[in-house]
């Protein structure tokens, strides 16, 4: 019976729960193991979505040929600049939007993905992966039934056994979400790495509930919420959640190196241990 649900973001659509539970949990349970605790895998399942954003008739051939002229206007050009921007403000190397483009570039998008190229950040993502990962992210938003199906995943993972939630990315969006659709949930202690929850404009304000005079509402389920981030996290852009849903929100800063939103080294953080381990011993003093 599930103690720990993991809940993954974007770019999985070509993996499984099982693969993706098998990349997890090394990361976790080094994690928990540095901060004095053991977490057996048998206690933790993985909360999968990535299916429903996978192409029909594409069995293995990759993503769709895109480039910047598929971009549509909205949630996915503005992703991409707000990406621009903070890889241009984190890296030396990369060309700002304010640095006039050398040659012909007739769309600002091809700019932005011109300039993401130069990036340590994206390194190895190519133009058609940047453009997929922002439309799942504005087809999360805009598909009302795609919503309801992603979180209905999360859900079905849940057991009455269920402490803890880790969410990554979208994950934490789809989890924060969810949890506040459905209060009758039991207390839950929630983690979530690399979130982009309090991004306003592109996030935040598409959330639902919607959020109140800027702030968002706390989800009833949880009785504990950490929020991790590394500074050099281009998807978190706003690294701290207290200031916008309260100071029961505990924020903290870690360094994953050269992958900074990469899960694993937020699994492997001793911060991400400590909080699951302490959520796991409460447990067991109950």
């Amino acid at each position: 019976m599930t103690q720990l649900v993991l809940l993954h973001g974007i770019a999985q659509q070509h993996k499984g729960p099982h693969t993706l539970l098998t990349d997890w949990y090394p990361g976790l349970a080094d994690g928990v193991t540095l901060a004095g605790a053991v977490l057996e895998k048998r206690d933790v399942t993985m909360a999968f979505y990535g299916d429903l954003f996978r192409p029909a008739g594409h069995r293995g051939l990759g993503e769709p040929e895109l480039d910047a002229s598929d971009v549509e206007e909205g949630l996915e050009r503005d992703l991409l600049l707000a990406w621009w921007g903070a890889a241009a403000r984190a890296e030396s190397q990369v060309p700002g939007p304010d640095v006039a483009a050398r040659g012909r570039t007739p769309y600002l998008v091809q700019r932005a993905l011109d300039a993401l190229s130069h990036s340590a950040f994206f390194a190895g993502i190519g133009d058609r992966m940047l453009i997929s990962d922002a439309r799942q992210v504005r087809r999360y938003f805009t598909e009302p039934d795609l919503r309801t199906a992603i979180q209905a995943r999360f859900l079905a993972a849940l057991t009455d056994r269920t402490e803890v939630i880790v969410a990554h990315s979208l994950g934490s969006v789809v989890a924060y979400e969810a949890l506040c659709a459905h209060p009758e949930v039991p207390d839950l202690t929630l983690v979530t790495l690399g979130s982009p929850l309090g991004v306003r404009g592109l996030v935040l304000d598409r959330l639902v509930p919607a959020p109140r005079f800027g702030r968002g509402r706390w989800p009833a389920p949880v009785r504990r919420w950490t929020n991790i981030a590394d500074r050099g996290d281009v998807v978190a852009l706003a690294k701290e959640l207290a200031p916008v849903f309260g100071e029961r929100v505990t924020d903290v800063i870690v360094h994953n190196g050269a992958e900074a939103h990469d899960v694993r080294p937020y699994l492997t953080a001793r911060e991400t241990g400590q909080v699951i381990a302490e959520a796991l011993r409460t447990l067991g003093a109950e």
